[in-house]
């Protein structure tokens, strides 16, 4: 344990970094318009890697730093999410990756018209790749129901809770260079709502299978009236998705989500706030008292060095900086409109 560990910041340095993302939300160059739904992600996918038998895994230490974690197939895309937050991080330096990364989220699910989520501060760090747990526990979209539970279980969610993080699909869209699927959910995806629950239940959702072999559901309004030339803009579910379906168990909660967009926002920040606290462990103060918070306090790690420094340190989309196309995208749509208020 190191003498006088840094302590966690206040809530009045908080503040400013939920304001600071606030501000980044707004990417008109980048998706549906925001950023919000990929910082989402992010942050699910930190914590999703939990495993409450071997108390492993979890948002604690950004692990996604690291080859080992953000190399992962399931992490794919992410590598965005974390680019749009690296300007915070190096604005407030003092802020751990694994805090910002899940705080951001509960600031863009709020901004976007969601529910508030109740989120606490305290995770470190990693400082090396030796306490990141092994891939393959995020969920793989082609599968179903008992695939769902076998991954959810392990984190500690019943039934219930799993259809309500499901609800998360309200947000954002699949990219093929990512994931493999390709589409997105619901027709408003940067706004939080049950609307996912909704489509899900009502529409003729038909097979289709992809150049790349992989099988979605979609679905066409084909009574919208378009402009000419227009073509028809396709919703699409995933085999994870349909099988909240055809599982009575889970068919249950869609149809009540579907029903009470009240009761929807209720569960949904209560689970995913839950999902935020995975691999966390409190004192009665609301402490950290995770052993590598312990021994080394609030440690937070500083930019990567562009060079990898071990063996593997780097993935490819690692190197230099992490999404560095995406970055100057960003930097030049700036320019742009601080161009057009001249």
């Amino acid at each position: 344990m190191v003498p006088n560990p840094p302590s966690a910041p206040s809530d009045a340095q908080l503040d400013q970094v939920k304001e600071a993302v606030r501000a980044l939300l707004h990417q008109p160059d980048y998706d549906d318009g925001s950023a919000g739904p990929i910082l989402v992600r992010l942050a699910w996918h930190s914590a999703g890697t939990y495993c409450a038998t071997t108390n492993t895994g979890g948002s604690n230490g950004a692990g996604m730093r690291y080859e080992q974690e953000g190399g992962d197939p399931a992490n794919a895309g992410l590598q965005h999410a974390r680019a749009f937050l690296e300007p915070i991080k190096k604005r407030f330096p003092w802020i751990t990756y694994a805090d910002l990364w899940t705080l951001a989220a509960t600031v863009a699910i709020k901004e976007m018209g969601g529910p508030e989520v109740t989120w606490s501060g305290g995770r470190t760090d990693f400082t090396d790749e030796s306490k990141i747990p092994p891939r393959g526990r995020l969920p793989d979209a082609a599968q179903g129901a008992d695939h769902l539970r076998f991954i959810f279980y392990r984190m500690g969610f019943n039934d219930q809770e799993i259809v309500a993080l499901s609800g998360a699909h309200n947000l954002g869209r699949c990219h093929s260079e990512n994931s493999g699927f390709e589409g997105k959910w619901v027709n408003q995806p940067t706004r939080f709502s049950n609307q996912y629950f909704k489509l899900l239940l009502v529409n003729d959702w038909k097979k289709k299978k992809l150049d790349n072999g992989l099988e979605q559901f979609v679905y066409v309004d084909e009574e919208v009236e378009l402009e000419d030339n227009e073509e028809p803009e396709e919703l699409m579910m995933l085999p994870t998705d349909i099988s909240l379906l055809s599982d009575p168990k889970f068919k249950i909660w869609v149809e009540r989500y579907a029903e009470d967009k009240d009761l929807f926002f209720d569960h949904f920040s209560r689970v995913f706030a839950k999902l935020l606290e995975l691999g966390i462990r409190r004192d009665a103060s609301g402490k950290v008292v995770n052993d590598e918070n312990t021994e080394g306090g609030y440690r937070s790690a500083p930019k990567k060095s562009d060079v990898a420094q071990a063996p593997q340190d780097h993935g490819p989309g690692q190197i230099g900086h992490e999404a560095r196309s995406l970055q100057k995208e960003n930097e030049n749509f700036q320019q742009r409109k601080m161009g057009a208020k001249l």
